[in-house]
């Protein structure tokens, strides 16, 4: 039995839409370039990563992002706050722990990422990033480590993200149930790909969760 549902935080949690955005911008590409570019990288199974040696070839982005936080120090430059949470997030999350779900926020997320997700009081028994942990996944010790945390035996946790490589298949490997969603460039193409049957379950909300899972007794 499912007793603990845990979160990937991009494109599963956050819409990642305005940060992209303000990269085009500051890259000095149109926004449709630089999104067209991320689904093409999605496409063809590469990083994100990718998409900034595409568009400015030899970027060193560490180095850009540095220079951004000096020139605009009071900006979001390229993290998120509570706007850009997606809509159905706050309700679902509280659906879940009004079931008895334990109900867990662990992804691939920088060190800033912790404390603007602190900041947004969801209705979570706990937040984790892999910088904090310093595990990434689809490394395995990223998904033992949400065990750990957790409290529960692999079997008995739901992994929720948007993308197979990342997400769920290692979640599968590490003994967890998986959820797909289909949100996102990454989540909209792994849905379509084969690999996503081996799922337990392809979603096109978070508000689908509680209608799927049977309540822990």
């Amino acid at each position: 039995m499912i007793r603990a549902v845990v979160f990937d935080v991009g494109e599963t949690l956050i819409d990642e839409t305005r940060i992209w955005s303000r990269w085009a911008d500051r890259l000095g590409v149109t926004r449709l370039t630089f999104m067209g570019v991320l689904g093409g990288m999605a496409a063809l199974d590469r990083s994100h990563r990718d998409a900034f040696e595409v568009v400015r070839p030899g970027l060193d982005v560490r180095a850009e992002m540095e220079a951004w936080r000096r020139e605009e120090p009071e900006g979001l430059r390229e993290n998120f706050d509570v706007e850009d949470l997606y809509p159905d997030v706050r309700g679902s999350l509280a659906e879940l722990r009004m079931l008895g779900f334990q109900v867990i926020v662990a992804g691939n997320q920088p060190v800033q990422a912790y404390d603007a997700l602190v900041a947004m009081e969801l209705p979570v028994d706990a937040i984790y990033t892999s910088a904090g942990w310093g595990l990434s996944k689809p490394q395995p010790g990223f998904f033992a480590k949400v065990a750990e945390v957790a409290g529960r035996a692999p079997e008995e946790i739901l992994y929720v993200g948007d993308r197979l490589d990342n997400d769920v298949l290692p979640a599968a490997r590490a003994g967890m149930r998986t959820a797909l969603l289909r949100r996102g460039p990454w989540g909209y193409l792994h849905a379509d790909r084969p690999e996503s049957a081996a799922c337990d379950f392809v979603i096109d909300g978070l508000g689908d969760l509680a209608g799927l899972l049977d309540p822990p007794s």
